[in-house]
């Protein structure tokens, strides 16, 4: 009997494993109705198996979101939800005829096929109505949106998306995760008395109005300005604000002067004027000090106060356009002088006034200036001479990157300045279309609708065939895409650089930023609607303090090298367009082969450009870490980008200041001298609209602190983000 049973099992062993060698070896197909019963059992256990998994992990999900959600709060949370994504199509199709304009109506309030994404993401069940929200779920805001084009996504089936970040207030008990829900902490209405009791009584303390002098009215300056007007502080402290450029509306008309005529303003141009260089570019109000922080939330609700487009607030790369900055600057000025501040335009500060390390006051040199309103022509503040302004409230400096004069009298009064790294290069410009392309592909770049016929038609023209079928083209599903660029590994022949794109300008054009007459300095700016044909964006290479580069010019100048190198470069660059702002340009191509361009296609820029040896302007290592940049690393990360549509304009210096000028971490003031506060880009501690309006908010409550050393007054910046610069070091 145990032989008999030993066979029986040695038979089914055999019998198994003949059937496996039959089922698995592609050279035998069984007939036998009993082996494919039994290759199929096997089949469909394993595949009842991977469904069981599956259904088990997606019940435990459900269950723990079950979980949470079943459980109530007795009071409503507020919760920030990261990452709920909504393709392009489905905003079209849920009632948004262009997701690019989207309109945030009844404060804000997200759109149906966000809310739908939401509710997904929560695991609520969707409603056929999703404008009503269930009784769990209130006050649903949109804080910031983003398009997510990057490669992986275009390449796939599933596109690019949007993705929000929404503030929601919910009784759902969810699970803290921080990136994906946080919990957001509430002021008390306790706090929120005790500062408005301590406002009140800052104003009682001061009876006569201190005077500060705000030496600069772009926006650090204006940021400042506000801040110490703030009306519910009632400081009584009257700014007094002298911007050596004109109004926003006259230094308009001189740039126009220039663009057409050739005929530059040195004092009011492209770089100096009301708003700063900033009003004429494109308007980015992109920031690397945190979009959420409690400083850069005011300084955009500020910014839509006075006239700017609610979307700025909860878009991801939000910019404004020169077209909007103008009417925001006049909204802006005529605030500060209704809250008792003052502004003189055409006053340029020629010196400051220093007893005792404790600045006094300033000399100023006075222009005439023009201010046009509705009614007419109405000529504002002194039209010549000089005049000398005391202040007993501090001296703030924020008189911007290109006012080199500035920096030359400071240096000789003996006030504490040090070289800072900053980099400089070129402007390169592509047709729009082929970034389309670059960036969206030839399924989704025919999506791309400015709403101006020229360009919208070379772009549908371009895309002819490419688009996905049945897509209808003037929906402009998306918007006219940006790139950047950038890495720190360039080699330049004996170290590694860091090269990398700056101040993109999508649909945009490029101007002359020179505030000299025998220079040429290019920049790049956009409208609102950036409708152009170009897309242009600077291509620049660091320069460190101590780089070997600025030897020849820190012989000679000291700290002061990185401005003469700026100045040297800018007057080469002159040289080689041959005069009248003439702008040298060279294929990438050809740059990259160290020849002169036989041709070159067409640029937006107005004022001519000339072929020309561009390789040869800056010096050997510069051109060389731009060079390896382009080939080793740029074309990687946007293939196409390197091809002979692509045109280098020369130059790019003015990036950021060379100089920085030294200032205390606490108290802000300059070292050495008491009541004389650095700020903003020019003195080194900013890069940008955004962050130089932030420093010049950091410096106005160091005033308010200094003079009235209550804290509960200064509550839009933190003392530890107070200290931290927000500039940018090469």
């Amino acid at each position: 009997m145990q032989i008999q049973k030993i066979l029986v099992i040695i038979q089914c062993i055999l019998f198994r494993a003949h059937c496996f060698f039959i089922s698995t070896s592609p050279r035998f197909h069984s007939t036998s109705p009993v082996l494919n019963s039994f290759t199929s059992s096997q089949d469909d256990r394993a595949e009842r198996g991977k469904k069981r998994k599956i259904k088990k992990s997606k019940k435990k999900h459900n269950r723990t979101n079950s979980k949470h959600l079943s459980q109530l709060n007795q009071q409503y949370q507020n919760w920030r939800i990261f990452g709920v994504n909504v393709h392009p199509e489905k905003l079209v199709k849920g009632g948004d005829r262009n997701p690019k304009k989207e309109q945030l109506t009844n404060q804000q309030y997200a759109t149906t096929p966000v809310l739908k994404a939401l509710f997904r993401r929560l695991n609520v069940n969707i409603q056929d109505d999703c404008s009503i929200l269930p009784p769990e779920i209130r006050n649903v805001r949109v804080v910031r949106r983003s398009l997510d084009a990057r490669r992986r996504h275009i390449q796939s089936a599933s596109g690019p998306r949007y993705t929000y970040v929404l503030d929601i207030e919910t009784r759902f008990q969810l699970k803290q995760q921080l990136g994906r829900q946080e919990l957001l902490q509430i002021s008390s209405p306790e706090t929120i008395s005790k500062l408005s009791n301590g406002s009140d009584q800052a104003g009682k303390a001061s009876k006569k109005p201190i005077k500060v002098i705000i030496v600069g009215a772009g926006p650090a300056g204006l940021f400042c300005a506000l801040s110490l007007l703030d009306e519910e502080k009632n400081l009584n402290i009257k700014p007094i604000l002298l911007e050596r450029g004109q109004p926003v509306e006259s230094r308009g008309k001189d740039i126009g002067t220039l663009v057409h005529r050739c005929r530059l303003n040195t004092e009011s141009n492209f770089c100096f004027g009301e708003g700063g260089a900033g009003t004429f570019s494109d308007g980015k109000l992109t920031t690397r000090i945190g979009r959420n922080s409690q400083a850069v939330r005011w300084v955009l609700e500020t910014l839509v106060k006075y006239g700017a487009p609610e979307n700025i607030l909860i878009e991801g790369a939000p910019h404004l356009g020169t077209d909007k900055l103008v009417k925001i600057m006049q909204n802006m000025r005529q605030d500060i002088r209704n809250r008792g501040g003052e502004i003189i335009f055409g006053a340029k500060v020629t010196d400051i006034l220093i007893q005792d390390k404790i600045a006094t006051g300033v000399n100023v040199s006075y222009s005439e200036a023009i201010e046009r309103c509705r009614g007419g022509v109405v000529k504002i503040g002194p039209q010549q001479g000089s005049d000398i302004i005391m202040a007993d409230g501090g001296i703030i400096m924020a008189t911007g990157h290109s006012a080199r004069d500035f920096y030359e009298m400071l240096h000789k009064k003996g006030v504490q300045l040090e070289a800072k790294g900053f980099a400089a290069g070129f402007r390169v410009e592509h047709p729009q279309k082929l970034i389309n392309k670059i960036q969206y592909g030839d399924e989704w770049g025919s999506q791309v609708i400015t709403g101006k016929s020229v360009t919208d038609s070379k772009n549908i023209e371009y895309f002819s065939g490419k688009g996905k079928p049945g897509w209808n083209v003037d929906r402009g599903l998306l918007p006219v895409p940006s790139y950047r660029l950038a890495t720190d590994k360039a080699y330049d022949g004996k170290h590694q650089r860091g090269v990398y794109s700056f101040c993109m300008c999508p649909g945009g054009q490029i101007v002359q930023a020179s505030t000299d007459s025998d220079c040429v300095c290019v920049n790049g700016m956009s409208f609102s609607r950036r409708d152009s044909l170009w897309a242009n964006s600077a291509l620049v290479v660091t320069v460190a303090p101590d780089d070997p580069v600025l030897e020849p010019y820190r012989r000679c100048h000291g700290v002061l090298a990185g401005i003469a190198f700026q100045r040297d470069m800018e007057q080469k660059a002159a040289k080689l367009g041959g005069g009248n702002f003439t702008v040298p340009v060279q294929r990438l191509t050809d740059f990259l082969a160290c020849r002169v361009s036989e041709t070159v296609p067409s640029s937006s820029y107005r004022l001519g450009i000339t072929s020309a040896a561009c390789h040869e302007i800056y010096p050997e290592p510069m051109t060389r870490a731009l060079s390896d940049a382009l080939v080793h690393h740029f074309e990687k990360q946007l293939p196409g980008f390197v091809c002979e549509e692509g045109i280098l304009h020369a130059v790019e210096t003015r990036t950021s200041s060379p100089v920085r000028i030294s200032r205390d971490v606490n108290s802000l003031q300059a070292i050495g001298i008491k009541s004389l506060y650095p700020a903003g880009e020019g003195a080194g501690f900013a890069g940008g609209i955004v962050s130089a309006a932030v420093d010049g908010i950091s410096v106005a409550e160091s005033i308010i602190q200094e003079h009235f050393g209550d804290d509960s007054l200064t509550q839009k910046i933190s003392p530890q983000e107070r200290k931290k610069s927000v500039s940018f070091d090469y």
